[in-house]
Formats: C-alpha cells, sequence, structure tokens
C-alpha cells in the first residue's frame, strides 16, 4: 500500500500544488474542495481498476492519505 499511498500523494500534489503528508487533512482544512476529491476518486479508480462503492464515498473517508488507505482497504 506505500506505493499506493505515494501515488495519492502525487496525484494531490497536481491537484492542490503542494506536497501534503500522509495524515495532513485535505478536506476539513480545504486544501481541496469536493470537485477536486472526484478528480483524486476517479484517478484511484482507473489505477486500482476497481470502482469505490457508494457507501464508502463519504468526506471522511477521504480526509487524509492515511482514512483513503484505510477506504480502500475495505474493498474486496
Amino acid at each position: 500500500m506505500e506505493d499506493m499511498k505515494l501515488f495519492i500523494q502525487n496525484e494531490i500534489k497536481e491537484i492542490a500544488f503542494v506536497k501534503v503528508g500522509f495524515d495532513q487533512p485535505l478536506l476539513s482544512s480545504k486544501l481541496v474542495d469536493s470537485i477536486s476529491v472526484v478528480d483524486l476518486i476517479v484517478s484511484i479508480e482507473e489505477k486500482i481498476g476497481k470502482k469505490i462503492p457508494q457507501h464508502l464515498l463519504k468526506d471522511e473517508n477521504f480526509d487524509t492519505i492515511d482514512t483513503i488507505i484505510n477506504t480502500l482497504g475495505q474493498l474486496d
């Protein structure tokens, strides 16, 4: 999952033009907005080759890179 953490970190850098830490808040700090998170989710889905189920698409599941990784760990 370390590769996925770095992938997400790089995607956020492209979106927000800043390198973030794995536990740095993204949405709650307004570093990224909801449209940017949708772009991030699409990138992640393309990378893993799976859709993230609707019930996991909550702000709290995408507020840090660590919580995103935990969310991805819930996928089958």
